[in-house]
């Protein structure tokens, strides 16, 4: 494995963070405190605790979980996006370079991003509301299997498409919608019966309860289910961009 050609991916990519380091920070430190503002004051005020957690406690997870996936989706599309735009892409398909090693560079520095600022939002959550983490482990685990496989998922997206309006379609239209519908900041089971049931086929529930069992050890499915659906998707999206690199879709014209 050339790990060169990986190092200097990675370190190109991550140089884009370091020249906006103060966004980079600002910006989820920002976001979080108002979510934490809003979110307290106008629901905090009516829902004291969910499952015996204090109402602000409780959306942490969540609040952590909408900003891995849209930060994880968002580095990474833009990352492979931009060379396809500037031509560039070309310079690295005809380089000595394996599409493993590709993958890694782009989707690593994705995920490294998501990772830093996941952990800049738990620490800011930390000085508004009491945090316990029941599970170290399981959460570190978590915000690094979802950082990797929704870069990988940012990846294929910013493959596919041709235009920095498609670039945003389905982050807009559906990510983000299957976030706030996924138990971010509301139990499932305070849903009634029939709804309880169509929020099962929303994948982003079983990402947010998995990692918010980590801190609490409640959740709304079980966390071995929880595992086994970030598991699928991770594999899912090596699939497809196994796929992408063997047909050379969207690359090669």
């Amino acid at each position: 494995m050339n790990l060169h050609a990986i190092k200097s991916i990675y370190i190109f990519e991550m140089s884009r963070t370091w020249r906006t380091l103060l966004q980079s920070v600002a910006s989820p430190v920002i976001s979080t405190s108002l979510y934490f503002v809003v979110f307290g004051s106008a629901i905090g005020s009516r829902i004291q605790e969910v499952n015996g957690i204090s109402y602000g406690s409780f959306i942490v997870p969540g609040l952590i979980m909408l900003s891995l996936l849209t930060q994880s989706i968002a580095n990474a599309s833009f990352g492979i996006y931009f060379p396809k735009f500037t031509g560039t892409i070309y310079e690295i398909l005809s380089a000595p370079v394996t599409m493993i090693e590709v993958v890694i560079g782009f989707v690593g520095a994705a995920a490294t991003k998501s990772i830093v600022i996941g952990l800049i939002m738990l620490a800011t959550a930390a000085l508004f509301v009491p945090l316990k983490i029941a599970h170290p482990f399981l959460m570190v685990l978590f915000l690094v299997l979802t950082s990797v496989s929704f870069s990988l998922f940012g990846f294929i997206i910013g493959i596919w498409a041709d235009n920095f309006e498609k670039l945003q379609l389905i982050p807009l239209l559906i990510v983000t919608p299957l976030v706030f519908l996924g138990g971010s900041f509301y139990s499932a089971s305070m849903l009634p019966p029939f709804w309880q049931k169509l929020t099962l086929l929303n994948p982003v529930l079983y990402l947010v309860s998995g990692f918010r069992y980590s801190f609490y050890e409640i959740s709304d499915v079980s966390i071995e289910v929880s595992l086994g659906m970030v598991f699928f998707f991770l594999a899912a999206c090596l699939g497809v961009v196994w796929w992408i690199f063997k047909t050379g879709y969207r690359l090669k014209k």
